[in-house]
């Protein structure tokens, strides 16, 4: 096992920088990073689960402001109460928030029960800089990542044009992760293909690569059909039978509303399917202003009914987009038998 140097960021004097004064210079000093070797992975984490059913987990996303820091927070803390495997924090399109998002992330570390997961794209940094990003977030104490190579700002599905002196596709990223020291490094899958591959034995093979790079399991863009997520494992056992055993994690994200429908075919780039958004939409009803209660109330049937098929198909862990907010994602844990601590529950 390489040895858990710290991996430091520093700037043209050679001051310690610390997280969110990003130079792109990174070096090595000779003290051991503390708590860095006693961390679990993710892996290790779902693998030592004894809980009901399967290991959960859950997503945040950076706030832009106090106010939405403050939000964040309370999520945290109700879900602290409820043990979930591990904690991601999703990372700004082109870093629009990676300063907030170092120190909030570090903060997860340092200041809670919970595993924190770091995401780190690609788009829109150069090697050396995410480089010193990655020696952040080891001097914060996190050596779990999940590398992807992310979505143009402003426009997800918009065309992506690599850093002149960046990367061009995740499995470099995560060969750059792993090089720089004792990381455990987890990335993306896509269950519908990605939507810039051109089919899915392309896609197949894109996955088959960063997991081959040295990542330990994936994280799969959000679904609602589970037969998706069932084929995707499908075709990474027959691809690859050896890289097909590491943990393919399904994410989920409770429909609220009509305006969360939308927000969630932005962030995969596909349609919700038709059965689902039937339901939806007639639980809207015809009026001039929908029904949000029962949106809502279907939304979380939804979320529940496949959680519960992808228990029994042997999911290894199920991971909830949160936006921020712990009361949907603990009514569908309580549905599915989880037993989530009684805990004043926000929104």
């Amino acid at each position: 096992m390489r040895s858990p140097f710290r991996v430091v960021a520093r700037d043209v004097a050679g001051r310690h920088a610390g997280p969110g004064l990003y130079t792109g210079a990174v070096t090595f000093d000779s003290a051991p990073l503390p708590d860095v070797s006693a961390t679990p992975s993710v892996v290790s984490r779902l693998r030592s689960y004894s809980g009901p059913a399967v290991p959960f987990s859950v997503e945040f996303n950076p706030p832009r402001d106090a106010a939405g820091e403050a939000r964040l927070w309370r999520a945290v803390r109700e879900f602290e109460c409820m043990r979930p495997a591990f904690a991601s924090m999703t990372y700004g399109a082109g870093g629009s928030t990676k300063d907030r998002t170092v120190r909030v992330t570090g903060d997860l570390a340092r200041e809670t029960t919970l595993l924190p997961v770091a995401h780190l794209t690609a788009v829109g940094h150069s090697v050396a800089e995410l480089r010193s990003l990655v020696g952040a977030y080891a001097d914060c104490g996190i050596r779990n990542i999940l590398v992807l190579r992310g979505d143009p700002p402003g426009d997800p599905l918009g065309a992506w044009h690599k850093h002149p002196e960046g990367v061009e596709y995740a499995e470099e990223l995560v060969r750059i992760v792993r090089g720089l020291g004792d990381f455990h490094v987890g990335v993306a899958s896509f269950p519908q293909g990605h939507h810039r591959s051109p089919d899915l034995e392309h896609d197949t093979r894109y996955l088959a690569a960063k997991l081959r790079a040295g990542a330990e399991y994936s994280i799969t863009q959000m679904f609602f059909d589970v037969e998706h997520y069932l084929r995707l494992r499908d075709r990474m056992a027959a691809f690859d039978p050896v890289e097909s055993v590491k943990p393919i994690i399904p994410e989920l994200m409770p429909i609220t509303s009509l305006r969360t429908v939308a927000r969630a075919e932005e962030l995969c780039g596909r349609p919700l399917p038709d059965p689902v958004l039937r339901r939806l939409r007639q639980a809207a009803g015809d009026g001039p202003e929908e029904n949000r209660a029962a949106v809502r109330a279907v939304g979380i049937d939804i979320a529940t009914e496949m959680g519960q098929r992808l228990i029994e198909e042997g999911a290894p862990c199920l991971h909830f987009i949160t936006l921020n907010f712990a009361k949907a994602t603990s009514e569908v844990l309580t549905n599915l038998g989880y037993g989530v601590t009684a805990t004043p529950i926000s929104a």
